[in-house]
């Protein structure tokens, strides 16, 4: 079995050179299928619907409906897909909104090809990938003040449960949660999956915001 297993991309941006300059970059590179492309957001549903893909590449400057204000949309049509933000904007309250929206990642234009494919890889094995230049911003954006919540939002988690939680928060991927734990990675994927359902939460990455707004 390959050590890294193809994957089928969805490439959404309104600019039609830089798209598809990245889909023949991506097209190039081991184990990357380009399924599609959609040059806006309401394409972009359709197509994510229609191809199923393990991976949504969406900027945020789209006309008329931003790439953050799509990701309910992407979501619902591919609710398995991996979506990363690919975009310019630098400005924390992007990164804030499009992480806590269900983004896996928030990447820069900036980056390479052999980059981009790593880090795609990488949120598909659950972590989140934010470009190191963003970092400052994310942690900015997580020590914003919460919205009220109750005395004890965790008290719906079982002990287990709120250790996963705690991983999560620190960035761990399944395997490693497994290994701190000394608990199959199947079971991790079980807990994270109660976790989100318990809290009311749709991604990891949602997940380990608000975990961290709690520390």
């Amino acid at each position: 079995m390959s050590a890294n297993p193809p994957f089928r991309l969805l490439v959404v941006d309104d600019h039609t050179l830089f798209r598809r300059g990245l889909v023949a970059l991506l097209a190039s590179q081991p184990g990357v299928q380009v399924a599609g492309e959609a040059g806006d957001a309401g394409q972009a549903v359709r197509e994510a619907q229609r191809l199923q893909p393990d991976v949504i590449l969406l900027d945020n400057h789209l006309p008329g409906v931003t790439g953050i204000q799509a990701l309910a949309g992407l979501r619902e049509a591919c609710p398995q897909a991996v979506v990363l933000m690919l975009t310019v904007s630098e400005d924390e309250l992007d990164v804030q909104a499009a992480l806590r929206n269900g983004a896996q990642g928030y990447l820069l234009k900036t980056i390479d090809g052999e980059d981009l494919v790593a880090a795609i890889r990488r949120a598909m094995g659950g972590e989140t990938v934010v470009s190191p230049e963003l970092t400052p911003r994310l942690l900015a954006a997580l020590r914003q003040p919460a919205v009220a919540a109750p005395a004890d939002p965790l008290a719906v988690l079982s002990a287990r449960e709120q250790e996963v939680l705690q991983e999560i928060a620190r960035g761990a991927s399944n395997k490693e949660i497994a290994r701190s734990l000394s608990i199959a990675e199947t079971t991790v994927k079980i807990h994270v999956q109660n976790i989100l359902r318990k809290l009311g939460l749709s991604s990891r990455v949602q997940a380990a915001v608000f975990a961290s707004r709690l520390q």
